[in-house]
């Protein structure tokens, strides 16, 4: 059974007032709220078994060892990924795009081509930019409709011989718009052989995520966006690529032997897990998978689905306001801005003063932006605690910022 008061009562934090008002959280596209149980690991292991993996034969480093490699046990099923050893740990979506840019610039050369889209975070453009930098290939852009929906016609138009990489987020951060991940894999896979990268930083906290039904060959999301700790993330990719392709840091554990002559380099994960990593956050991410899937995944999705409906409806019941996307498949976000009031920044801080936490801004989507003409926009992002009272919180402020700032 879904129990929206059981679950809220596993975060501390949704007891605090902020401004004298009790708080309302709807920034989780930007970060989630973690449950006590993920809180409670993280201080676990400081307290308890804190020690540096893989590299002692002593008891407190054999547990550490085990619970970080149980936890990446938990995230392969989590993707349903093939094998453990695929499941890399990072800080982020942001590193993992730019890991497998980096390890992917021998495989590029002059006038090769990589393919993006409009509704990419700057997380999965800069990375692409940089590569056709080093390498002379150039970048290709699906564009978007009025609706902000992905124009599919023009992938058809741009795969070719020359594609070596298709890079593509399953949700708009900025939007919530769902892309049609399915379609875009079986059109690269039927015209060129290139590498596909899913942008899975919005995905991963709403939806079942199934990497090999999908068939990408990369896939990278973000620990701190599905109630695990910051500074933590997930970069999947398919065994083949990745023992064929190099490392992207250099140091300890990655190496199998290492001389003066000449280095080896470890097998898969540890080629890609330079240094000393995040354990403490590690393993904490393995606890937010089990929160989630506690909860139930299709239990969260069919809450957050809801709320996005409600929310919607209520907000587009107020005169003037619109919101960006409001006619495609989305998920988690309702963004918008209300006609007359020129910054979005003003209603964020008339909301927060109301104790509603907000988004306001470009959301490092300026592409985006700049197609709608505007600036930034409001944006009001679910997770699995938020309640359809806490969304009546937000439409009053909404009206009452409207009637200051208009």
């Amino acid at each position: 059974m879904f129990d929206i008061q059981e679950i809220r009562s596993q975060f501390s934090i949704l007891d605090r007032e902020v401004n004298g008002k009790p708080l309302v959280y709807l920034d989780n596209a930007a970060t989630s709220q973690k449950p006590n149980s993920v809180l409670e690991v993280c201080h676990t292991y400081y307290t308890e078994l804190n020690a540096n993996v893989h590299r002692g034969i002593h008891t407190l480093s054999q547990l550490a060892t085990e619970e970080m490699e149980l936890s990446r046990r938990k995230i392969q099923k989590f993707i349903n990924a093939e094998h453990d050893f695929e499941v890399i740990f990072t800080k982020g979506t942001t590193e993992g795009l730019n890991l497998i840019a980096y390890i992917l610039t021998q495989k590029l050369q002059k006038d090769d081509e990589i393919i993006i889209s409009y509704l990419e975070h700057h997380s999965n453009i800069v990375p692409w930019q940089m590569l056709c930098e080093r390498t002379g290939a150039r970048l290709r852009v699906i564009p978007i409709d009025e609706n902000g929906v992905l124009q599919l016609d023009y992938l058809d138009q741009y795969l070719s011989e020359k594609t070596k990489v298709v890079s593509v987020n399953q949700v708009s951060n900025a939007l919530g718009i769902v892309n049609p991940i399915e379609e875009i894999i079986a059109k690269t896979r039927k015209n060129s052989d290139a590498y596909i990268v899913i942008d899975g930083a919005q995905s991963a906290p709403h939806f079942d995520i199934d990497v090999q039904k999908m068939d990408c060959d990369f896939f990278v999301f973000s620990g701190h966006k599905m109630y695990a700790p910051m500074g933590t993330g997930i970069l999947y990719g398919k065994r083949e690529i990745l023992e064929a392709l190099p490392p992207f840091h250099g140091g300890g554990e990655m190496i199998a032997t290492c001389s003066f002559e000449g280095t080896t380099y470890a097998g898969l994960p540890f080629k890609y897990e330079a240094g000393t990593p995040n354990v403490g956050g590690n393993i904490a991410l393995g606890a937010a998978v089990d929160f989630m899937n506690r909860v139930g995944r299709e239990n969260i999705q069919n809450h957050e689905n809801a709320l996005l409906e409600y929310a919607q409806r209520q907000l587009l019941e107020i005169e003037g306001l619109k919101v960006y996307g409001e006619k495609a498949k989305r998920t988690g976000v309702v963004s918008f801005n209300l006609e007359g009031v020129g910054i979005a920044s003003d209603v964020g801080m008339i909301l927060d003063k109301m104790g509603i936490a907000v988004r306001t801004g470009h959301h490092c989507t300026q592409p985006i932006m700049s197609f709608f003409n505007i600036a930034g926009t409001v944006r009001a992002s679910f997770a699995v605690y938020n309640t359809f009272e806490e969304i009546d919180r937000l439409v009053e402020g909404v009206k009452k910022a409207q009637r200051m700032l208009g």
